[in-house]
């Protein structure tokens, strides 16, 4: 036999490509296994497509993909009952770069018509060099459907190959990698099923795994998603879903259709019934499972925008093909546009969804704040988000939208009214929402962490000006108070410069407020720069607000009793200077803020209470 092997050697280019394999280009080792499987269904599809018009080519009854580990002998053998390779096709295909198999068989389907061209996954000249990463030795025997005689291939990978005479009794393809010592974790039978059923778990070619001498199922062979919707009961759909998303609850929406026409691909999504254990704003990623042609590609494809990263799911292709950059795929044209599909669907869906108000309210309350994180990084779909938006309300029970919002707006409001705190128990109770209260004006209550940002970039909605009541520019004139204000205003003419006088390390302004009715005083933001909430959130980022919107403005209620009193004092030319740092910690204190000094603040509280 040995005079018969031939030695060859690789191109310059296979030389390279095989160091870049087996160093640079696959980020995981287990790549390699796919990258066979995938091979080997291929191989089996062509095969059955041959045998469409040669019954020569007919498959056996039972056609699989057989994979056998084996520790003693540290071999990993996959073996296929496919097409088949002649000789010159294993130099070709194994020998030389840019050659595959597949490639060429693709080319050759021009004129077939679309029902009868198989489903074919890979480029077998390149992702078959993935071996080497776990072996030092690779053997592939290969006999061709319709012909007699088989060959070997054998590469160390280390410039040149052998081909050799062989035998097999069928025709199909043999490769056996004898693994590296650093390798061994690859011939554990369960360590390659975990493998297989995560990538290949949906080809249409059973897989099978020789374990303590038997051979058990190594994937389910069904592609859920491929699969009308007719077909599929609710059970496998709440299945499939906790399998793909790794969770126990019912899906609250199952999306499950497929694009036709320039574009084309099959999706199931779903949409979680509730917020996952873990929590999503730490991962910003969406984890939309790509495939091509069935065969698991990557999940980190970003096929949705992280402002719906919640959604769970599987996007099946056709039009992207499965070559070096498989699991590091880049952003193809046909992969911005099935981005654009998906997204649009997916809003498409939650609209649809919104009018169901009380399931909706289940939605929302889990994912509604990633939702909004679309407004602020996301200027294509942020009207669309617009509309999905829920809040709680000043003067409403339940959810409310912004177009329920408007259509309640009094004749003359010109703005819609907002006010962002940490809780909205606490910002029903606020001095900010007095005034508002008093005059029946509706105000939106935000607290959740992206509240703060998201209305500096849309301002506006329905051409009303949204504006946070903490920024102190809305005059409430225009409004009378639906309850009559029994008490006189006090005259603060003399108050009111003593106050800035003492406060103009810690205020910008001092002045007599027509939103406060229940509260002596509160602090408002200047009306250009951040409101209240966001300089709160750059304090506890440690980096201030002054120079982001200046100091806050201290505003007093002119008819509340403390009000009349000090402003009585410093008619009569006694020293407000106590009083004045008082009420601006008092202020902090109503606001949800700790005083400035809090020793300090105690001191002239206890020093009050003992006067009483």
């Amino acid at each position: 036999m040995s005079e018969t092997v031939e030695r060859h050697s690789f191109g310059a280019e296979v030389g390279r490509l095989l160091d870049l394999v087996v160093h640079a280009l696959y980020s995981e080792r287990e790549i390699f296994l796919r990258e066979l499987v995938a091979n080997a269904a291929d191989a089996v599809d062509r095969r059955r497509f041959g045998a469409l018009t040669d019954s020569a080519l007919a498959l056996p009854t039972e056609a699989k993909i057989r994979i056998v580990p084996d520790k003693a002998a540290r071999t990993l053998t996959l073996s296929d009952p496919g097409i088949g390779m002649a000789k010159d096709e294993l130099a070709q295909n194994l020998g030389t770069i840019a050659r595959s198999g597949t490639r060429a068989f693709s080319q050759s389907l021009a004129d077939a018509k679309p029902e009868e061209r198989p489903s074919l996954i890979g480029q077998f000249g390149v992702g078959f060099y993935s071996a080497f990463m776990v072996a030092d030795r690779v053997e592939v025997t290969s006999r061709k459907a319709g012909a007699d005689d088989a060959w070997t291939w054998a590469s160390e990978g280390q410039g040149e190959y052998t081909l050799a005479p062989a035998t097999r009794s069928e025709p199909g393809t043999d490769i056996v990698l004898h693994m590296k010592a650093d390798a061994e974790e690859y011939l554990e039978p369960l360590r390659l099923e975990t493998i297989v059923r995560k990538w290949a778990d949906h080809i249409t070619v059973p897989v099978t795994l020789v374990r303590d001498g038997e051979e058990v199922p190594g994937t389910k062979g069904t592609a859920l998603w491929r699969k009308s919707k007719s077909e599929v009961s609710e059970d496998e759909y709440t299945e499939f879903y906790r399998q793909v998303a790794h969770a126990f609850d019912k899906p609250w929406a199952t999306l499950h259709w497929r694009a036709e026409g320039q574009l084309e691909f099959t999706a199931l999504l779903f949409v979680p019934g509730m917020k996952p254990f873990m929590a999503i704003e730490e991962q910003r990623d969406s984890k939309v499972r790509l495939h091509v042609r069935r065969m698991f590609i990557t999940d980190e494809a970003g096929l949705l925008p992280s402002w719906l990263r919640f959604v769970q799911g599987v996007v099946d292709t056709e039009d992207l093909p499965l070559n070096v950059s498989r699991e590091m795929l880049q952003a193809t044209p046909v992969l911005a546009r099935i981005r654009r599909a998906v997204t649009a669907k997916v809003l498409s869906e939650l609209k649809t969804r919104a009018k169901d108000a009380e399931s909706y309210a289940t939605f929302w309350q889990a994912f509604g704040p990633v939702l909004k994180e679309g407004l602020w990084e996301d200027a294509e779909h942020r009207q669309d988000i617009a509309n999905l938006l829920r809040f709680r309300s000043s003067t409403t029970e339940g959810w409310t939208s912004l177009a329920d919002y408007v259509s309640r707006m009094k004749p003359n409001q010109e703005a819609i009214y907002i006010l962002v705190g940490d809780d909205v128990e606490a910002l029903k109770r606020s001095a900010q929402i007095e005034g508002f209260s008093a005059r029946g004006l509706e105000v939106l209550l935000l607290s959740d962490h992206v509240d703060a940002f998201w209305p500096e970039r849309m301002d506006t909605h329905d051409g009303k000006p949204i504006r946070s009541i903490t920024q102190g520019s809305d005059d409430l004139s225009a409004f009378e108070p639906e309850v009559s204000e029994a008490d006189a205003p006090a005259d603060l003419t003399d108050l009111l410069p003593k106050l800035k006088e003492a406060l103009k390390d810690d205020v910008s302004d001092v002045k007599a407020s027509q939103r406060l009715v229940d509260s002596a005083v509160l602090l408002s933001a200047p009306a250009f720069g951040p409101d209240l909430q966001m300089q709160r959130l750059l304090r506890r980022a440690g980096r201030g607000a002054g120079g982001m919107g200046g100091q806050p403005v201290l505003e007093l209620n002119p008819r509340h009793t403390l009000i009349r009193r000090i402003a009585e004092r410093a008619a009569a030319g006694e020293d407000v200077g106590e009083a004045a740092q008082t009420l601006v910690d008092l202020a902090h204190v109503q606001g949800g803020d700790p005083p400035r000094d809090p020793v300090a603040f105690a001191r002239r509280v206890a020093a009050a209470l003992a006067q009483v």
